[in-house]
């Protein structure tokens, strides 16, 4: 009874911790596969909240494998040959929208590209309406959209995957491509200190979802005002301490840039707050990431920014510099988000090595 008792006692342990939040899961070994927990066909993107460490890294040795298999071997994957995708539009985008277009069109799928003078979605048709219609019509719904509701919505709605393709709360197809640019340089994910020095936005949200999931620290310097939404920072302190990494909040940009791998910083004057510019920079005041920012970090230390990038963000010697990866980043929103649509529409399997996170 005793043996029993301590037995089960360990099982539950190991459901509750952070790296293994399912029951069941399936290991995978270079395209060979068993029994596991990565079961993502069917489901929908919203938020990286909603997806534990095993799953963001299925995500990413997907990316990985599609990119090597075809632009490396130069394979020929029609994937999603004979499905279609719905992209919704509310506000335009370079990556995102040519990522998600050439990627679907590549694997074999046709992409529906729809802004606001095509659809007037929750004006002339309401949101539930239209993610019903599209349900009949499309694989896959993305949206790109001002309000989280707007995504949360279509989702509830729409009997076919949703991904957020950004929102004001969360921007997840982001952070899938930043975490597999860093992967790539640095050769593994855990340990890595991050630093965060701008605006508490929805890119910094969703690193806040997910880096601990990684084993990745999290350093975080916003303006006073400018800080993360609330509930976000409450769930990202109890993601940290229950998978054993640092959480640092704080309004000193040199602070959050000490001892940090990865500088990252985005747009202070987001799509829609023009208006605001004036009073920004007059608050952003010091956050401008430099060499000078980079000499209390670590010595390898990176950068990224999601584009576009403006020059009051980050001087052009960081910029165009070795040290920054913001070109490889943007490559990769289009793996990243193929690994992700090819994970929500099939039951692919990576034939490639697992890489080391």
């Amino acid at each position: 009874m005793i043996f029993c008792f301590s037995i089960k006692n360990i099982v539950a342990s190991a459901i509750k911790s952070c790296n293994y939040q399912y029951r069941h899961a399936r290991t995978f070994r270079g395209g060979q596969s068993t029994f596991s927990a990565v079961q993502l066909k069917g489901r929908s993107f919203l938020t990286l909240k909603d997806f534990n460490s095993e799953e963001i890294k299925h995500l990413l040795w997907t990316a990985a494998d599609l990119k090597h298999r075809l632009k490396n071997k130069g394979q020929f994957l029609p994937l999603l040959q004979g499905k279609s995708i719905a992209m919704i539009f509310e506000k335009r985008s370079t990556r995102t929208r040519i990522s998600t277009e050439t990627g679907f069109a590549l694997l074999g799928g046709h992409p529906c590209f729809l802004t606001t003078q095509d659809i007037h979605l929750g004006t002339n048709e309401s949101t539930a309406d239209t993610a019903r219609v599209l349900s009949g019509l499309t694989d896959l719904i993305l949206a790109r959209v001002y309000s989280q509701s707007t995504i949360d919505e279509l989702a509830k709605e729409a009997s076919v995957p949703v991904i957020n393709g950004l929102s004001d709360l969360y921007h997840p197809i982001q952070i899938l491509a930043d975490f597999l640019t860093l992967q790539e340089h640095y050769g593994y994910l855990n340990g890595l200190t991050l630093s965060w020095i701008g605006d508490g936005n929805n890119v910094l949200h969703s690193f806040m979802m997910a880096a601990a999931k990684l084993g990745i620290h999290l350093r975080i310097a916003t303006p006073k005002g400018y800080e993360p939404d609330a509930s976000v920072t409450r769930e990202a302190e109890k993601l940290s301490k229950e998978c054993g990494t640092k959480l640092f909040l704080t309004n000193n940009p040199v602070e959050a840039a000490r001892g940090s791998n990865v500088l990252v910083t985005d747009t202070w004057i987001s799509m829609g707050q023009e208006e605001e510019k004036k009073q920004k920079l007059k608050d952003f005041h010091g956050y401008q990431i430099t060499m000078q920012t980079g000499k209390v970090a670590a010595p390898n230390w990176t950068f990224l920014h999601c584009l576009p990038r403006k020059q009051e963000e980050v001087d052009d010697e960081v910029f165009y510099s070795q040290r920054s990866l913001v070109f490889p980043e943007a490559e990769n929103r289009k793996w990243t988000i193929m690994g992700l649509m090819v994970s929500l529409l099939t039951e692919y399997t990576p034939q490639t090595p697992k890489p080391k996170f």
